[in-house]
């Protein structure tokens, strides 16, 4: 069985090679965006291209030379696209709304190739040469690059580098493996992959609060529909005018509300996926949002165009970062209680945003209760495959929900009230 790991190291990088991975960044994101394009059909998803060979093959020589990327950066360029597109096929067939994938995040896909490790630094493949980046580790011993990278235990898979805006700094996380005593690194440890420990990260989407997580962490919705009806208020003063100029002005808001809305969606997407890479979580879960306007009836349109291209963008985001995307079912996640030694269902234990379980008397934020439980709902679902595998080994995988204040794994955590 394949056994994963992902060490994040702070790099420092040389002021003057600075622009040359900005620059590698944009090419890489050029290739992955040009391979997505290639591979994607609108028509049907038998028409897209989901094989690595077919898409590097037709567009390799290509992007070699309308890029300056190594070879090795080309051909991840292409895998990420590869990738991300078979994911929207797989959805696409089980009847969900897709659209061909855009990658706009500022990331780069390393292998063993193109990233050399010594034991302070690594030397990174750019458009102008390698660079060499010192790491700045923490203090405290062992780190996770200490526990993982430099262990011979665990072997070097690829790595993502990431640049965070807001801090001006670059950061490498760094993907290994290992195999336990029965695994033969082949194709059956391959399928098995992860299956050793998750941990989750619920999300609830809903009207009251755009999206909440089983951390605890709100996105509160006011801001979002604040500004919905401003756009609607200025919307039906321009259409009362009946002029050519309010026409214009008119097709000018919805251009600007549009891009705003988009702005903002994009914006949550970011932070719930930092959300699950900061609580070291390997999977990110909603509820399955088919029949959503039926299951919120208050639900505006704009509200449930939120709710899906919220989850298209962290489905397209979220993988960037080594993070998976899943839904489970969403019945009774809002009436169900969270509490392990409980899970009372009623439809009187929620009232509005406030839940109480009318069997253990458990009090908590409606919301963040339901987020809890679709992160249960995904262990239960994930530990009972994971048991019933004949290639699960003892059936003893460990799958948590990360919550506020710790884990949740169905047997033994006592959740803390919001």
């Amino acid at each position: 069985m394949e056994v994963r790991r992902t060490a994040p190291v702070k790099l420092v990088v040389p002021d003057e090679r600075r622009d040359d991975l900005h620059e590698s960044a944009r090419q890489f994101l050029h290739c992955a965006n040009r391979a997505a394009e290639f591979c994607w059909s609108d028509d049907s998803y038998t028409e897209c291209v989901t094989a690595n060979t077919t898409a590097r093959n037709a567009l390799y020589d290509e992007l070699r030379d309308e890029t300056d990327l190594t070879a090795n950066l080309v051909q991840e360029a292409i895998r990420r696209a590869v990738q991300a597109v078979k994911g929207c096929v797989e959805r696409w067939k089980n009847g969900k709304r897709v659209s061909q994938p855009e990658f706009t995040s500022w990331s780069m896909l390393y292998d063993k190739r193109s990233a050399t490790f010594y034991r302070n630094k690594v030397s990174l493949s750019t458009v102008n040469g390698r660079v060499e980046c010192d790491f700045k580790l923490p203090s405290n011993s062992p780190t996770p690059y200490e526990q993982y990278v430099l262990s011979e235990e665990f072997d070097f898979r690829a790595s993502t580098l990431q640049y965070d805006a807001v801090d001006d700094e670059f950061y490498f996380h760094i993907t290994t493996r290992k195999y336990d005593s029965e695994g033969d690194g082949g194709d059956d440890a391959e399928i098995s992959a992860d299956t050793e420990h998750q941990t989750v990260l619920g999300i609830d989407l809903g009207v009251n609060s755009l999206a909440v997580a089983s951390t605890g962490t709100f996105w509160q919705g006011d801001d979002y529909d604040h500004w919905c009806r401003e756009f609607e208020k200025r919307r039906g003063e321009m259409q009362q005018r009946g002029t050519q100029a309010a026409h214009n002005a008119l097709l000018h808001l919805g251009k600007r509300e549009e891009a705003w809305r988009k702005q903002y969606i994009y914006t949550v997407a970011n932070e719930l996926v930092s959300e699950a890479v900061e609580h070291d979580c390997d999977v990110l879960v909603f509820e399955d949002l088919t029949n959503i306007r039926e299951r919120l009836p208050h639900a505006k349109w704009h509200h449930v165009w939120a709710f899906r291209r919220l989850f298209e963008y962290v489905s397209y985001k979220a993988p960037e970062r080594g993070v998976s995307v899943e839904q489970v079912e969403p019945n009774h996640t809002s009436q169900r209680c969270s509490r392990t030694d409980c899970g009372f269902t009623h439809e009187d234990n929620r009232h509005g945003e406030h839940f109480c379980c009318q069997k253990c008397g458990y009090e908590v934020n409606a919301d963040y209760n339901a987020a809890k439980n679709i992160g249960t709902r995904y262990v239960r679902k994930r530990t009972h495959k994971l048991r019933s595998s004949p290639k699960s080994g003892s059936g003893d995988a460990q799958v948590d929900v990360r919550v506020n204040g710790g884990t949740l794994n169905g047997k033994s955590h006592q959740p803390i009230g919001w």
